[in-house]
């Protein structure tokens, strides 16, 4: 019986774990080839209603800007920097700065330069960190996987 009601109380402490992570961001991908030797990867953001990430091009000594990685790789290479649309700005007294941002949702785009024609898959991981007006979650890292189709 005993071991019954831990396990119960353990499982109540769990759920109550769980139910506390908060996941205010839902990445999603896709690919468009533009030619035999060229692709475009997309990195899309959906964010939940009061909360922000951070564009790629935040000031020394304010939050963590979003950021992208590429695995290196013999079947493709990144083009260039990663874009994004004009993000919002506005000065935030956390950071005692401006600051640039996106709500709802932003699709950042990377060019990618393909070596060869067997480059099933864009690997990388991204960074990014999510506030809201009352606080800042810990910066995140995000594995991806984009698959580039035929």
């Amino acid at each position: 019986m005993k071991k019954l009601l831990l396990m119960m109380v353990a499982l109540l402490i769990c759920a109550g774990a769980y139910a506390q992570i908060e996941t205010p961001v839902r990445w999603s991908y896709a690919a468009k080839k533009v030619n035999a030797k060229e692709a475009i990867v997309f990195l899309k953001a959906t964010i939940q209603p009061g909360w922000h990430i951070y564009s790629l091009n935040v000031g020394d000594g304010g939050p963590i800007k979003t950021s992208f990685e590429f695995n290196k790789s013999k079947d493709y290479a990144p083009v260039g920097k990663t874009t994004e649309p004009s993000p919002m700005s506005k000065f935030e007294k956390s950071f005692n700065m401006n600051v640039t941002y996106f709500e709802k949702e932003v699709i950042f785009q990377q060019k990618i330069s393909l070596k060869s024609a067997s480059a099933a898959s864009v690997t990388g991981k991204l960074t990014y960190m999510t506030c809201n007006d009352k606080k800042c979650l810990p910066p995140e890292d995000v594995d991806f996987t984009i698959p580039l189709g035929k």
